[in-house]
């Protein structure tokens, strides 16, 4: 199934942010640790950037990894329905999102020197509706693409397009993160069916290396998130 065939408008965001969301998972906290120490030893003492999070759907914390480095931060989403819940959501962070910072932030004195994360959050974030095959080149400073490029197709080629075009939309040597499902045979939202692209390690080394340096693929345990995955796994790196 190709990405366009998707009605994407369909998308059950409230369902999903419970799912998912409504409580810090084991995995995730382990994403968190991999991705926030990643910009903290690649960013430090470095200016404020502009950042982006491609495919943000209804996930906040890889805005919050991004914060101490981001002047501003612009989360470009397809669907409808997850761009009026971030527009909604930045306004009045639910709390189980406490849990996420203190996860971002324990540990890393570059985080803790955001007293107020929401406020922050949304100062500095705004929300664009957008496709991540139309990114344009060269933009941004830092930027970060969590379960979205093997999790809107079932396509291979498709797949590699959008990691590709994600890494692209950076600057040469800015810093970057990406996370993918492992295997996944594709997903169900409030009853309804998304696709994916099953890919391992390999594939993901494969579609990222010819324009990254420094490349690190960190695989995360986890099993019980729902049916038809074996795991996760997190990209960092840099832009070639």
């Amino acid at each position: 199934m190709r990405n366009s065939d998707v009605d994407w408008d369909s998308f059950d965001s409230d369902a999903y942010f419970s799912y998912n969301y409504g409580e810090l998972r084991p995995d995730d906290a382990q994403i968190i640790q991999v991705v926030a120490n990643h910009f903290q030893a690649s960013l430090r003492g470095s200016a404020l950037g502009q950042a982006i999070d491609v495919g943000a759907g209804v996930n906040l914390y890889p805005a919050m990894v991004m914060l101490p480095y981001a002047a501003s931060v612009t989360l470009v989403e397809r669907a409808f329905t997850n761009c009026d819940w971030l527009t909604t959501e930045l306004k009045g962070p639910r709390p189980s999102w406490g849990q996420f910072w203190k996860a971002v932030s324990s540990g890393r004195a570059a985080y803790q020197l955001i007293q107020k994360p929401a406020d922050v959050l949304q100062d500095r974030t705004t929300v664009v509706r957008g496709n991540i095959f139309d990114l344009k080149p060269g933009l941004y400073d830092l930027g970060t693409m969590f379960f979205v490029a093997e999790s809107i197709t079932t396509r291979t080629d498709e797949f590699r397009r959008a990691a590709r075009l994600f890494v692209n939309s950076l600057k040469p040597g800015a810093p970057f993160a990406a996370a993918f499902m492992r295997d996944s045979s594709g997903y169900f939202v409030a009853g309804k069916h998304f696709p994916a692209c099953s890919v391992s390690d390999a594939d993901v080394e494969r579609a990222l290396a010819p324009f990254a340096r420094n490349l690190n693929i960190v695989m995360v345990e986890s099993n019980d998130l729902r049916d038809g995955y074996g795991g996760m796994m997190v990209a960092t790196g840099r832009k070639k």
